[in-house]
């Protein structure tokens, strides 16, 4: 047997027996005829790590927390492995690898089933979350609900129950079937109001249906009168805005019928309404020509002459006749203007030569002139006196009273 490192842990006979030293003696592990002691020794220490390898890789996996019913099996199987291995090495350090690794089963044991039940705990919470959370959308008020929305959110928690289901941690199953049964039940909820609501609102849609249906021929069956079933077009209007809702599509579809029926009339009232302005487009210029020479007026200030032509005036201007609808306002705001100048000449007239109102200016002038000489004679005494204060408020009531007497004066 070589001395070196290599070879401490086995020898080879000359008949190419190989033998491993074991504890205290030593055992035949194979033979490799026809090579060199060297070689023999080489093959059955590449066995020996290749072993050394497998509890290596053990040693790797409880590190990595691998299940401990996994490792004892696997320490046990290597167990066995190394204590009939035909291989050269130090195969006692390997059993007593094996046996530390046993060792830690058991703790391994107790930490995986703590992590287990922590996880399950945490599962449970969850569940108990999502279960709630079902609950909470089911305890809405039906009329109230988003159904669009609610009904996404409720399907967002069932595939959260079914990945905490698949792959999530596993959970007591009496706890999970009635936490299942709560949530079935909130969902079978949610589907019952669901379903109510859109019965109810079938319902109202078929109403809505109806209604239109009719606004919609009776809206078809004004096209012969014209222009003047307009009135009862926007009567009509109004009722449709009242019948509620259809569904898209069949809004849409009434309302093209109703509008169409609309525009009919419309069309109608823009047809006689050109027609109308090219008749009365002459009556047209021959009032703004009109208004021209009324608007003269402005600037007469004599009463009786301004009345006299604007009666004039309006007698032109009734004769005349109708313009295009569309310069009605314009034109009648600008004859208002000048009748409205005409009309404050005359009350201007009455307000200065009513005899009533003459008297009681005449009175009121009296007065302030009375008034005005007292506070002259006021303001002389605060000057000689040098009372400053005295002379302002004297100076500020002589300008006040002064205002009114000329007014009534004008």
């Amino acid at each position: 047997m070589a001395n070196d490192e290599t070879t401490s842990w086995g020898r080879v006979d000359d008949d190419g027996t190989v033998y491993v030293r074991d504890g205290d003696g030593e055992r035949v592990v194979g033979q490799y005829p026809d090579a060199t002691p060297e070689e023999a020794l080489a093959y059955y220490e590449r066995k020996y790590v290749e072993l050394a390898g497998q509890v290596g890789l053990l040693e790797q996996r409880v590190r990595g927390g691998a299940k401990a019913t996994d490792v004892a099996k696997a320490v046990a199987h290597l167990s066995e492995s190394v204590a009939t291995a035909n291989a050269v090495g130090d195969l006692g350090s390997l059993r007593q690898r094996l046996e530390k690794l046993g060792g830690s089963v058991g703790e391994l044991t107790e930490q995986q089933a703590a992590e287990a039940k922590a996880a399950s705990e945490g599962a449970l919470v969850e569940r108990e979350a999502i279960v709630a959370a079902a609950e909470a959308l089911a305890a809405q008020e039906p009329s109230r609900i988003q159904w669009k929305q609610t009904t996404a959110e409720l399907d967002a928690l069932f595939a959260r129950w079914q990945t905490a289901q698949k792959d999530g941690p596993r959970i007591p199953k009496s706890e999970g079937d009635a936490l299942w049964k709560r949530f079935r039940a909130a969902r079978a909820t949610l589907d019952a109001h669901r379903k109510a609501f859109f019965a109810e609102l079938d319902d109202q849609h078929k109403e809505a249906r109806s209604r239109k249906q009719r606004l919609v021929e009776r809206a078809e069956a004004l096209a012969p009168k014209g222009t003047a079933a307009i009135p009862d077009y926007r009567r009509l209007l109004d009722d449709w805005k009242l019948a509620g809702r259809a569904g898209k599509r069949a809004d849409d579809a009434l309302w093209a019928r109703f509008k169409a029926a609309g525009d009919v009339l419309y069309a109608a009232k823009a047809e006689a309404d050109a027609i109308e302005s090219e008749e009365f487009a002459g009556n047209l210029e021959q009032k703004l020509a009109l208004l021209t020479e009324a608007e003269r007026l402005l600037e007469v200030t004599d009463r009786e002459k301004a009345r006299k032509t604007l009666t004039e005036l309006q007698r032109r201007w009734d004769a005349i006749g109708k313009v295009p609808r569309d310069s009605i306002r314009t034109v009648e705001d600008r004859l208002r203007k000048v009748e409205t100048h005409v009309r404050k000449l005359d009350e201007d007239h009455w307000n200065r030569s009513d005899p009533e109102k003459q008297a009681r200016s005449e009175g009121l002038a009296a007065q302030l002139a009375a008034s005005i000489e007292k506070l002259e004679d006021e303001l002389a005494a605060a000057r000689s006196a040098g009372d400053e204060k005295k002379i302002a408020q004297a100076q500020d009531k002589l300008a006040a009273q002064r205002v009114w007497l000329d007014a009534i004066g004008s």
